[in-house]
């Protein structure tokens, strides 16, 4: 689905702010009452961050 070995994702700030925005806007549809929609973006987040942190790179 993503290649999270792109060069674009090198940078450690671009993928704490991909994160963070992912979780920020989970908790923001959570506020507005749309659970379903936080529930996405909490998964895409999470998925983001298993693969940004956790998984070895390929550099």
């Amino acid at each position: 689905m993503f290649n999270f070995d792109h060069p674009f994702y090198r940078p450690l700030w671009r993928r704490i702010v991909i994160v963070g925005v992912c979780f920020g806007w989970a908790l923001f549809e959570l506020w507005q009452g749309a659970p379903f929609w936080a529930v996405i973006f909490a998964g895409l987040g999470a998925l983001c961050a298993y693969h940004f942190f956790l998984v070895p790179r390929n550099d």
